[in-house]
Formats: C-alpha cells, structure tokens, sequence
C-alpha cells in the first residue's frame, strides 16, 4: 500500500495506465483537465454551502491524489463519515462525496436554518435527510457547471443515497479494496463556524473515461475555432478610386455650369424644451402608489414536465414523477403567475422556505403584479 502522496508524474503515469512511462504533453494535459473538474467542484461548494450561511466561506483543495480504497480509508480518519454516492447519467461515471462526521451536521443544520453551531452529538435521520438535500444542490450546481466544460452535454446524478457506514466499509462497494481512486480533498472554512474537510472522489478508470469526453469537447471547440471565416479583406480593385462628392445642403438647388446660385433663406433653429426622459421600460405604467398594499400569491416552481393521459391515469402511490430541473437548480418565484425571482430551497424550522438568489428587472416584476 502507499502511505505517501503519489508525486504528479505517478499520477499523470496512472492517468496513462502506466507507471513507468515519461509524462508527456497529453499526459499533463488529462492532469490538467482533471484538476479543472476538481476547481469546478471547489467554486461550486463555496457558492452553495455560502448561500445556506450567509457568512464567508473559503474552500481549498488540500490535497489531489489516486489512492487505493484501503489508503483512502487510513487518510479520513474518521470513524463515522457521511457518504453520498451517485451515478453521474450523461457519461455512466460513479462518484461520491465523503464528509467527516462534524461536517455533515454542520451542513445539515445550514440547511434547516441553523447556524451550523448547535449541533446534536449525532446524526439522526432529519439531520441526515438535510445533509442529503444540501450535498445534492451542490453536485447539482457542479454539474451544470460540468456540463458547460462538455460542451451542452447533459451530466445528471442518478442512484444517489446518503449512507452512514460504519465497519468493513468502502467508497465504492462493487470494487476490491486495492482498486484505485482519484481523490480530491477540499478544507471547508465557515467564517464564525469552524472548518471541516469533504472528498470528492472517482474510481481512477472512470476518470479515464471522464477525461476522454473531456478532451472530445475540448477538439470540438478548437475544430469550431478553425472552421470560422476570416473576416474579409477589402482589395484594392473594390477600394472606391474617386472621392465622393460633397454632401448636397437640405434646400440648395443643383445649377448648371456658369448659372447663378438660387438665393437660400436662412434662420434660426428652433427646439422643443428638454425634459427628463421616462424609463423606457416603465414607460406605460401607471401610479404604483395605488396598488403596492394589494396582496398577491406567490408560487414557488420546483420544476415542470409532460405526461400522457395514459400516464397520469395510471398514477398512485409511489409514484414517481421526474421533472426537467436538475438537482440543485434554482426554483422559480412566480407572482400572479410571472416569473419574478429565482432562489433557493432551504429549511427553517422544519419549514420549507426559498432564499432569492436572483430577481427579475423593476419593470418585469410590475408588469407581472399588473397582469
């Protein structure tokens, strides 16, 4: 077993499937894309996890390896964890999320409106279901932002579970203990709450396969690249060759050679008074003052989808519906049945609630209040 980091060479060696070859420029260039994912990761899980707090939160990647299961197990420590695995539909590649025990009660408490302070002596089943629904809205805003490196390519989590394992246990079940792993850790620091650590980890071959459409994009883009016209040069032949003539004044008339100039009436120029202009795009709204006490219902948008009347008729309990939003997208905020806003869900005492995180423009939001 290895007990010590591998050096980068070892890792862009594993990364090739062999350990003794020299690195090359591919081989540095996977690395790299592989560490792109890892940052795209990183971004994500500030945005979210400061979203919940509402305090400064600072997200390092301390350390990036490829570790056998057993190595990874010595690393953590920890013998309680929190793990959240997944099967990333789009490119069929496992992954999982492992926090140590503090952290995911901090996150849990995040999520149901705490200030990750207050904090049981252990998980229990809210505090698990909690800490779930806020590592699903950070994978969620890590995909899409994945999917934009793929080009569009839809990467979705499915099969995913938050487990508590305890004894005998291992990232990923189906593979031997000696399998390899591609290991990122990321130190979590909450400004007034404290730090914790949380890994993100691939098995090694399906990183591979991670970096192959990696790269797919990545020639696809520079193919687009090339394939755009020049702009077009103008050639001497098409440069116009005589000046043009001077512009005509408004009300000259053209004269023959030798003929007299026709007298011009000349005076002065007259404008309307200037006044401040309306906002545009308020312009046609009435007095607001008449109606800002009205009350309005507003409706918060999980998502949306089609069924066939065969489908809907053939519903009961247990079942389940799939809609077109990914996990940890912003919801909808609709008032009067117009979008307004965009946010969040969180958890406040046991109560859904929705933290706006992105609003529609003032003229926007008045025309959906006016109908």
């Amino acid at each position: 077993m290895v007990n010590d980091l591998l050096s980068q060479e070892e890792i862009d060696a594993l990364l090739k499937g062999s350990s003794g070859e020299k690195k090359t420029d591919s081989a540095g260039q996977d690395a790299g894309l592989l560490s792109e994912v890892a940052s795209i990761f990183s971004a994500a899980g500030e945005r979210v996890i400061g979203m919940l707090s509402g305090k400064t939160v600072a997200v390092k990647l301390t350390e990036e390896a490829v570790l056998s299961q057993d190595d990874f197990l010595s690393r953590l420590g920890d013998p309680a964890p929190l793990l959240y695995s997944m099967m990333w539909e789009g490119l069929e590649v496992p992954a999982a999320l492992v926090l140590n025990g503090r952290g995911a009660l901090v996150l849990a408490d995040l999520m149901m409106g705490g200030d990750g302070k207050n904090l049981p002596p252990e998980m229990n089943d809210l505090y698990l279901s909690a800490a779930q629904e806020g590592l699903s809205q950070f994978v969620g805003t890590a995909l899409a932002d994945l999917s934009r490196l793929l080009s569009g390519k839809k990467v979705v989590p499915r099969g995913v579970s938050a487990t508590l394992p305890r004894e005998e246990w291992r990232p990923f079940g189906e593979m031997d203990r000696e399998e390899k792993i591609w290991a990122v850790q990321y130190g979590i620091e909450i400004n007034d709450v404290g730090a914790f650590d949380i890994w993100f980890l691939i098995p090694l071959d399906a990183s591979n396969k991670l970096v192959e459409e990696l790269n797919k994009a990545v020639q696809s883009v520079a193919q687009e690249e090339v394939s755009k016209p020049e702009p077009h040069e103008l050639r001497p032949s098409e440069a116009q060759t005589e000046p043009a003539p001077p512009p005509r004044a408004r009300g000259s008339a053209v004269v023959g050679a030798g003929a007299a100039p026709a007298p011009v009436e000349a005076r002065p120029a007259a404008f309307l008074p200037l006044r401040p202009e309306e906002e545009p795009e308020l312009r046609g709204i009435g007095n607001l003052d008449l109606i800002v006490d009205v009350p309005l219902r507003i409706t918060v948008e999980l998502g949306r989808t089609r069924k066939t009347i065969g489908e809907i008729l053939n519903m009961g309990p247990g079942s389940v519906i799939e809609l077109e939003k990914m996990a940890g997208e912003p919801v909808d905020i609709l008032a009067n049945g117009k979008l307004i806003a965009r946010g969040e869900v969180v958890i406040i005492d046991e109560s859904f609630a929705v933290r706006v995180t992105e609003i529609a423009n003032k003229a926007d939001r008045i025309r959906s209040i006016s109908g």
